[in-house]
């Protein structure tokens, strides 16, 4: 599943710096605007200690973790909306993306410039909330337009969407971000088609100096306190120490630098983390001696759609899912003593597959 993050912010708040710190693609980091004109793509591997219990247990190849995909998208600023800068391309980009990851700058520096002349958490945020809102009331309203006349006609499905979108209009003239005006779920079938900015989950990454990494500082607690409304998670890192982190390919030596900073693991995990649960994204095993793999699925899904994640003739030819509970593979070893001791549950299409969970399917075609 090659879902994707776009990682958006002013200019110089220190976007590039942490992707080039989440991956292995390198975009320009340099101390001026739009350094980074196209989007940059970077497949980022996702953190999982399971994988490593299951490679212990199971001894296998090779082992594949799951991915995610994060976009460097360029600096926007104001007037966006109305095209000024790179605002075309900014919407352009963030409107192709699955969740916004979005990058404030939350340090004193006068050695890099800020683009607005100081540094201001809540503005550098309501920048961007308010051309993207700008541009969400533009789709709002051409959808109006079109379906006023046959609203009047007297079509009633015209006429709900109608008020739905107006429901829409009223909270982004109102400076609301549309996933934050309250709709039931049915009704966001009346906006589905015009791909709202706006409505996109948002993880907050607060980019803080060195000294702020493990108590925060002044504008952390003023955007912690201006987001506390949002339902929005705020992770706070540096992304100074994140590309120096980077650079370790020895985990004793990446332990030694983080125990430096009194830190237990770095930003950048808990930011992958955190991004993959805002997609709303669970991870189930498939475990041989061949292969241990983790991969991705939505939360929710039942056994037949996570086996054609797979392949497409495992969900087509689905009969059954065996399944195997991580504590009980710990404890039993192997797949064929958890067998031995009736800890394999045999499960059918109704199986709501949970995080975690080893499985192997049963299919025929």
């Amino acid at each position: 599943m090659a879902l994707q993050c776009g990682i958006v912010g002013l200019p110089n708040v220190g976007k590039s710096t942490l992707f080039n710190a989440l991956s292995s693609a390198k975009a320009e980091a340099a101390n001026f605007p739009f350094c980074t004109i196209e989007p940059n793509v970077g497949v980022v591997t996702v953190p999982d200690s399971r994988l490593q219990i299951l490679e212990k247990l199971v001894n296998p190849q090779r082992v594949m973790p799951t991915v995610i995909e994060f976009v460097d998208i360029a600096g926007l600023v104001k007037g966006a909306s109305k095209g000024e800068g790179l605002g075309n391309k900014f919407l352009a980009n963030i409107r192709e993306v699955d969740a916004i990851v979005h990058v404030i700058r939350c340090f004193n520096d006068d050695n890099v410039v800020h683009v607005a002349g100081n540094v201001d958490p809540i503005f550098d945020k309501e920048v961007i909330d308010t051309e993207l809102q700008l541009k969400d009331l533009e789709s709002v309203e051409k959808k109006i337009a079109r379906i006023e006349k046959i609203a009047k006609s007297g079509d009633a499905k015209a006429k709900k969407d109608l008020e739905i979108l107006k429901l829409f209009k009223s909270g982004l003239e109102a400076g609301k971000n549309a996933r934050a005006i309250d709709v039931e779920k049915e009704d966001l079938e009346a906006i589905r088609d015009i791909h709202l900015l706006t409505i996109k989950p948002v993880l907050y990454v607060a980019n803080v100096d060195e000294s702020s990494i493990l108590t925060g500082n002044e504008h952390v607690n003023k955007l912690k306190e201006n987001v506390k409304d949002e339902n929005a998670e705020v992770i706070m890192l540096c992304a100074a120490i994140e590309s120096q982190i980077a650079e370790f390919d020895d985990p004793e030596e990446k332990e030694m630098f983080l125990g430096e900073y009194g830190l237990e693991e770095s930003g950048l995990n808990r930011l992958i983390r955190a991004a993959y649960s805002l997609l709303n994204l669970i991870t189930y095993f498939t475990a041989g001696v061949q292969e241990v793999r983790a991969w991705t699925i939505q939360k929710g899904w039942k056994a037949p759609a996570a086996a054609g994640v797979i392949h497409t003739d495992f969900e087509r030819g689905f009969i059954k899912s065996e399944v195997i509970k991580l504590a009980d593979y710990e404890k039993y070893k192997s797949e064929a003593a958890c067998r031995e001791n009736g800890k394999i549950a045999i499960e059918g299409k109704e199986y709501i597959v949970q995080d975690g969970d080893i499985m192997h399917f049963r299919f025929n075609v």
